[in-house]
């Protein structure tokens, strides 16, 4: 691994590669065990050095945001993480278009735009994700969408090629779009919003957040809404009505606040999320013949092992 590293640290600087790093710090479950190389690259030219040396040498290498939508196994990742978050955040306004660099947060997109007068972005400002992984799942809440807003996205492609994609070739739908298909990283996302009225901005953003609060388990470590909404169902009220609301193994926990949550309510295993995660998938399956898919994206887990043998069905 002596000739990845010594590849990875001409186009990395000192400081941004970190060894044996534990995933619990940088996952909003609060677990995960240590990534072998946890890098954080600050250049679009960073990010694809760090990526072709990781396929020059074969090692295996994952890429991550604000960690938001993640459960990373207790055994970690044998390889790189490669994190598009803390050194590649700027944001830009030119009119009413915000141009966001992939790492930076929903949040602080949302307050660039209330700062500037610009209405749109208010459901996204307590969506705890990154700009990256919003336009890749077409995040959305309180009956706002990401697709609803995004001009167009910069994505490096499995090349190593930069490209720039109109919004309307992404195949954006519910919690979907084609980057994952199509191998591309996204790299930046330019937003096309309309002027606002600062106070009804601010208003609306204020509204939504005593929402959440009063309705979402803000306060225990999670990854959001653990499940996609099935098909004429809605998946909170699939799991509460499968008596399921509650629920718990170990540390994790089917919020007794929103049954659309999976919590940790404080020392909980990566493995026994996951475990209960296809333990609720299992039962609403059994009970209402509907298929539960996860929101959350499992990292580092093997085939075959006790909670993903049902999640990988």
């Amino acid at each position: 691994m002596q000739t990845f590293i010594t590849k990875l640290q001409t186009y990395i600087k000192e400081g941004d590669i970190l060894f044996k790093e534990p995933m619990s710090g940088h996952t909003s479950f609060r677990v995960g065990g240590p990534a072998d190389y946890f890098v954080q690259p600050a250049s679009r030219e960073e990010i694809r050095g760090a990526i072709m040396a990781a396929k020059e040498e074969k090692v295996p290498f994952f890429v991550i945001g604000n960690g938001s939508n993640l459960l990373v196994s207790d055994r970690g990742w044998r390889g790189m993480i490669l994190q598009v978050g803390k050194n590649y955040q700027e944001i830009t306004v030119d009119d009413n278009i915000i141009t966001a660099r992939s790492g930076a947060t929903l949040a602080r997109v949302a307050k660039e735009a209330l700062d500037h007068s610009l209405t749109g972005m208010e459901f996204a400002a307590g969506i705890p994700g990154s700009v990256g992984g919003a336009v890749a799942m077409n995040a959305g809440a309180y009956d706002g969408e990401i697709r609803n807003i995004l001009l167009d996205a910069e994505v490096m492609t499995s090349e190593g090629e930069f490209i720039t994609i109109p919004a309307a070739d992404l195949d954006l739908s519910y919690r979907h779009s084609c980057v994952f298909e199509k191998d591309y990283l996204v790299l930046s996302a330019r937003f096309l919003l309309a002027p606002g009225d600062p106070g009804q901005i601010r208003g609306r953003m204020d509204e939504l957040a005593r929402a959440r609060k009063e309705k979402q388990p803000l306060e225990y470590p999670s990854a959001g809404s653990t499940f996609k909404r099935p098909k004429g169902y809605f998946a909170g009220k699939l799991i509460q009505d499968a008596g399921l609301k509650g629920y718990t193994v170990g540390g994790a926990q089917v919020s007794e606040k929103h049954s659309g949550f999976v919590i940790n309510r404080g020392g909980a295993t990566a493995e026994e999320i996951a475990f209960l995660i296809a333990q609720v998938q299992k039962k609403v399956e059994q009970q209402f013949g509907v298929r539960m898919e996860p929101e959350v994206r499992f990292v580092g887990f093997e085939e075959g092992e006790t909670a993903c043998h049902f999640l990988q069905k």
